[in-house]
């Protein structure tokens, strides 16, 4: 019967999307975005407020992305591993285990950075308070950096699991 096959190739091809438009999205707020608005204006406050926006928007688009990433993941998983028992005593599950990690870690990174520096840097900028605000950018980007990197490993072990073991 077909109908199982193009049903996992669709979801699937979702769980790739998905991943294209989060990864895509976030290297985009990091090398586009984020530089762009140094150039806008030379004003901290209005740059922290433009890029405040933007990273607003992305973030509720990030929110149902997720979702859809951990839900069409499981459903992936389904089909990867013949038992739950396989993630622990085969190649293919040891590599999935792994992601499943790092993906946790990359969601709790995010919220954190999204609840305390989001909010942090929007409040310092609006009151000027720029020596602060500074500091904490220089923190925020090493979090966002931690990101990008977690995101290229999640994406290299998601590679790994479609090599023959």
């Amino acid at each position: 019967m077909i109908l199982p096959q193009v049903l996992n190739a669709v979801i699937l091809w979702v769980h790739l999307l998905m991943a294209v438009l989060f990864v895509g999205g976030s290297f985009f707020m990091w090398l586009v975005v984020v530089p762009s608005s140094r150039l806008t204006t030379a004003d901290e406050s209005e740059r922290t407020r433009i890029t405040g926006v933007i990273a607003k928007r992305f973030g509720r688009m990030t929110n149902i992305v997720l979702v859809i990433l951990v839900l069409t993941g499981i459903y992936n998983a389904s089909w990867y591993l013949p038992s739950t028992a396989a993630l622990f005593d085969t190649p293919t599950g040891n590599i999935l285990l792994l992601k499943v990690i790092l993906v946790g870690a990359l969601v709790l990174l995010i919220y954190v950075h999204n609840v305390y520096f989001g909010k942090k840097i929007i409040q310092l900028a609006r009151e000027k308070r720029l020596e602060e605000l500074k500091a904490l950018r220089k923190r925020s980007r090493l979090v966002s950096a931690a990101n990008l990197v977690l995101m290229l490993v999640i994406l290299l072990l998601a590679v790994m699991l479609q090599m023959p073991f």
